[in-house]
């Protein structure tokens, strides 16, 4: 009787096991909390929609913690705190058995955005830590620049030069650590900014690793297919039609432009790079519109407050549209965008004629273009 019992019981412990292996850990803690508003905690699922999965009041030490069974295996997380208009939230990307500690303002204004901080033993969160701090350095030297060429206008070209060296030094640290992340899932979010026009081969390398690893992972699936359909929309194909909801609610198709220039520039109002970009853009539609060039923006957006903020804070005079439905947008799909900054140029006759051009490359092939 006692070997039976000894080994049920080894059973009970060996399965309490298997389940914890397999359970996430967050916790959150709030510089400052707004009483009787609790944290969220959300999962963003195939479609790139937000789904609440948990949520709970700050203890006393104001401070929350969400445990379960991590989704599909591994999933990207939010933290979002108090669920208010403009929440602050903070991604965590969760393989099975991970623990995340977050520490975060709790409060994000527009004019003063929540800081946070984030730790954890898992891969995920060290190389996601490494690729935000890559990317803080080229944000912070793009203000640099800005700040320059608002006291010096004629610096333009070398810091565009500047520019496109740090961006590419940027790329080359992200693209250092593809081999070590393996099939860890901030690989895939690492993709984010790795330019597709550029890193292609690089970005076929990634969805062919995760093809044999996790081919089943709701989100390798999407990610393949995107990774298919880009080789379609090729320079001197007719340019898929866009026709979306402008800022004031009126349908703007891209058919209607024809006969001019039209630069495609997906963006989004969350998306660093392409705000760090922005001023580039400013200065060459100035230098371009009158010589039959437009730009319609076509933001990856789903609030439309911060879309329209960006529009109005980034000084961005052209013509936009979005339908506010972040990577599902019918656009993205139709030119199978899966990361931003990205462009297409399209000419007067509705081909594609350039795709990929940003910053330097844009402007040198627009003075080409209309020398002639």
């Amino acid at each position: 009787m006692k070997k039976i019992v000894t080994f049920v019981l080894f059973l009970a412990l060996l399965s309490s096991f298997v389940t914890n292996a397999q359970n996430y850990e967050i916790v959150a803690k709030a510089n400052q909390v707004i009483p009787n508003r609790k944290i969220y905690l959300e999962y963003i699922n195939v479609r790139g929609q937000i789904v609440k999965v948990d949520s709970m009041l700050p203890n006393a030490q104001k401070t929350v913690k969400f445990t379960g069974k991590v989704l599909d295996g591994g999933a990207f997380y939010l933290v979002n705190f108090f669920d208010v208009p403009n929440p602050q939230k903070v991604l965590a990307i969760i393989d099975e058995g991970d623990k995340v500690e977050i520490q975060a303002d709790g409060i994000s204004t527009p004019e003063k955005p929540g800081t946070f901080s984030i730790k954890g033993s898992s891969d995920n969160i060290k190389y996601m830590l490494q690729i935000m701090e890559y990317s803080k350095a080229l944000e912070t030297k793009v203000k640099t620049w800005n700040e320059e060429l608002k006291k010096n206008p004629s610096a333009q070209a070398r810091i565009q030069s500047e520019f496109a060296i740090s961006q590419k030094e940027t790329v080359n640290k992200i693209k250092a650590l593809i081999p070590v992340m393996g099939t860890k899932l901030v690989a895939l979010w690492a993709t984010n900014f790795l330019p597709a026009e550029t890193e292609l081969a690089t970005l076929e390398d990634i969805g062919n690793k995760f093809k044999v690893a996790r081919p089943n992972h709701p989100q390798v699936k999407p990610f393949l297919e995107n990774l298919k359909r880009m080789k379609g929309v090729n320079i001197g194909s007719d340019a898929p039609e866009v026709d979306l909801p402008t800022p004031t609610g009126e349908r703007l198709a891209l058919s209607s432009l024809k006969g001019k220039y039209v630069l495609l520039d997906f963006w989004a109002s969350w998306c660093g790079p392409c705000r760090q970009e922005n001023p580039n853009v400013v200065k060459t539609y100035a230098k371009y519109k009158d010589s039959g060039f437009e730009i319609l923006g076509i933001s990856l957006d789903k609030d439309k407050a911060a879309w329209l903020r960006a529009i109005e804070n980034d000084h961005l005079t052209w013509k936009h549209v979005s339908d506010l439905q972040y990577w599902n947008s019918v656009a993205a799909q139709a030119y199978q965008v899966n990361s931003i900054p990205m462009t297409y140029l399209v000419g007067p006759d509705g081909k594609i004629v350039a795709k990929g051009l940003r910053g330097p490359s844009l402007d040198n092939f627009l003075l080409n273009l209309f020398k002639k």
